[in-house]
């Protein structure tokens, strides 16, 4: 599906807002695409498509996940989870994009998991540093990013992980997994370049 017909099937379904917002997760993760040697394609589509269930209803989106028999932590956890799940399977049923790389970025894309691919890391990176968000410490990602993929998810999960905290809410277990995992190989990395 080419760009310009994406953009126009997933408009109807996002606020005016959103749809800048989502310019620009697909403007930047375009960016670091190209950056990573990653086929633009996929990026496109699951850029544009990542925000594609945010408006519906909260009971459609729970009682999706509930059917497809996925993990209910996501209902258990903020409503924010729910439209990357619930989004990927009204993708397949009214758009028609079965691609498991695109719908998997798509899923996890706002609380990432343990072994993310490059795709997955883009478009949750992407979604965090696109140009329209402003908040304390995204300027040091969007620094990191230039040099670092996984440095950059790094200080994004670290971040949302703080943020979380500190105002007492609970963290998704995924995203813990997914800081753990990413720490862990970064620190492994960094070992062997100095060895």
């Amino acid at each position: 599906m080419d760009k310009k017909t994406a953009l126009q099937l997933v408009k109807p379904h996002l606020t005016n807002h959103r749809y800048i917002h989502t310019v620009g997760v697909l403007e930047t993760a375009v960016s670091l695409a190209k950056r990573e040697g990653l086929a633009i394609e996929k990026v496109e589509t699951a850029a544009i498509f990542h925000d594609y269930a945010k408006y519906r209803p909260v009971d459609e989106m729970r009682d999706i996940i509930v059917k497809q028999g996925w993990d209910e932590k996501f209902i258990r956890y903020n409503d924010e989870l729910l439209h990357g799940p619930a989004g990927t399977y009204l993708l397949e049923k009214e758009i028609g994009i079965t691609d498991k790389e695109i719908l998997s970025a798509i899923f996890w894309h706002t609380t990432g998991k343990p072994a993310m691919n490059e795709l997955e890391k883009i478009i949750f990176l992407a979604d965090y540093i696109e140009p329209n968000r402003n908040f304390p410490g995204i300027e040091k990602v969007r620094e990191e990013a230039e040099n670092s993929l996984d440095g950059a998810v790094i200080m994004a999960l670290r971040n949302t992980i703080s943020f979380l905290m500190k105002k007492n809410q609970p963290v998704f277990p995924e995203t813990l997994f997914a800081y753990n995992d990413l720490i862990v190989k970064w620190e492994e990395q960094n070992v062997k370049g100095r060895g």
